[in-house]
């Protein structure tokens, strides 16, 4: 269960390096009456996140109106894959609202069409039609829409069945939400729609058994008859741990599927355009879905989403059937091109993948020194670090939730702990940061992990003798 952060500024240790400025209090004061504003005005679920006010935020730094200023491991969420405010994007974004041409429902524009044409150029063959939509959830339920569509017309009625997997996110819409993997985020469904169903994860870390057996020895368990599997859906990595499946299991699912008449889809909201080191998150099991789902860092900035994939399912719908209000929005499409065209000229794949490479060796001598680590899972700049009692799997949520706000008041910013009772840190910095800055900010993360650690076991002492 998420915690509430206190409005009550906290006297923290001043910190001024090359990368971070912390002269304040925290959260700034100059910035307390605004927050008390959103917690008046805003619904409460709105406030799961520190509450720090970003001003304004460049490359991989988040700026307060006080001038502190943090290495940011979020990317907000995930979102600015080609840095914050790069110009190339804010000059794209500025020049096509100069232009007066702001929306056009389904007619067509041309920022629409060029990132259309430039997005399928770059995707694998047989793999590019797309549909622009608005956010992530939208596409996984796009993307729903079509596999029971294309079920119902290979395999008839009883063809409808989507298999997800346990602890999965796809979203906050009905459709996503059943086909998430998280049971505490859609109880209030109450009448869960039994053609959504969930398997174990192959993580090798909760689900130690990571054999594809297992994946159709579940199927017969839950009672599923493959023929009547319209779609296998997954997260190429999940959102919660940042595990990636391994490469076989991927590879016998993509035949198991074929020989099925099943589609494959890939969430790629978390995973697209360079995060993990390569263009897209599934190049790393050396298949092509029949599927995928776009949103997140496709655009560093602006909302924009995306169903692709083959043509004969992506076009099962006759002219008018599938719309969206803000579908292809010329000023996100203009966005999402120049966002595309600097990961593409400014190499930041290959600096995900080299700075994930530090990242990681990082992450993975800490959790040698901690037994307090039970996990660390990702690939390029994305890591999660599962938190738990040693020797065992049991999660630590204090610990993690402590880690990430002491990060904080030391000005290194990450989003709040996430998985498996929100014992999972989740580090996701923009793809052009540098070494330096990375390294600072992993020290940083090391000290502020030693420091809540000591004050947890002193705490607990403490408990002891009295």
């Amino acid at each position: 269960m998420a915690r509430e952060f206190s409005l009550t500024p906290k006297p923290v240790p001043p910190v001024e390096t090359k990368y971070r400025r912390i002269q304040t209090s925290i959260p700034a004061p100059v910035t307390v009456p605004l927050l008390e504003s959103l917690h008046r005005s805003e619904l409460r679920a709105m406030q799961g996140q520190p509450p720090l006010v970003w001003d304004h935020a460049e490359g991989f730094q988040v700026y307060d109106p006080a001038g502190n200023c943090w290495i940011d491991w979020s990317s907000g969420v995930l979102i600015t894959n080609a840095g914050h405010s790069h110009p190339a994007v804010m000059k794209a974004i500025t020049d096509q609202v100069n232009s007066k041409m702001l929306a056009s429902y389904m007619f067509p524009n041309a920022p629409r069409e060029r990132f259309a044409a430039r997005f399928a150029e770059l995707l694998p063959e047989g793999h590019r039609k797309i549909f622009l939509l608005s956010t992530g959830s939208e596409a996984v339920e796009c993307a729903i829409k079509l596999s029971r569509t294309h079920g119902l017309k290979v395999g008839g009625r009883k063809k409808n069945i989507v298999v997800s997997f346990e602890k999965a996110f796809h979203g906050r819409t009905l459709g996503s939400q059943q086909a998430g993997g998280i049971p505490a985020l859609k109880e209030w469904i109450g009448n869960l729609d039994p053609g959504f169903v969930q398997v174990p994860f192959p993580d090798g870390f909760r689900t130690p058994d990571t054999s594809f057996d297992f994946f159709l020895k579940t199927l017969t368990d839950l009672g599923v008859e493959a023929p009547n599997v319209c779609a296998v859906i997954l997260e190429t990595y999940q959102g919660g741990s940042a595990a990636f499946a391994p490469k076989p299991y991927m590879q016998a699912l993509r035949q198991w599927c074929d020989a099925h008449k099943a589609l494959l889809i890939c969430d790629e909201v978390q995973a697209g355009f360079g995060r993990t080191g390569t263009m897209w998150g599934f190049e790393h099991y050396g298949i092509v879905p029949d599927l995928s789902t776009w949103g997140k860092g496709i655009s560093s900035s602006l909302p924009l989403a995306a169903c692709a994939g083959r043509a004969d399912v992506m076009d099962l719908h006759p002219p008018g059937s599938m719309s969206s209000t803000h579908s292809g929005s010329p000023v996100c499409c203009a966005a999402a091109l120049a966002s595309l065209e600097v990961i593409v000229a400014e190499g930041l794949v290959e600096n995900a993948r080299k700075m994930g490479d530090v990242l990681h060796a990082r992450l993975n001598a800490m959790a040698k020194k901690y037994p307090e680590i039970g996990a660390v899972a990702g690939k390029g700049l994305v890591a999660g670090v599962s938190v738990v009692k040693p020797g065992t799997k049991e999660p630590v949520a204090d610990l993690a939730w402590d880690t990430v706000e002491r990060c904080w008041h030391k000005g290194v910013l990450m989003f709040c702990p996430v998985g498996f009772g929100g014992a999972t840190i989740k580090i996701c910095p923009p793809l052009n940061i540098n070494e330096e800055a990375l390294a600072e900010s992993l020290d940083v993360f090391e000290e502020a992990f030693a420091e809540i650690l000591a004050e947890h076991k002193a705490a607990r002492s403490e408990a002891v003798a009295r």
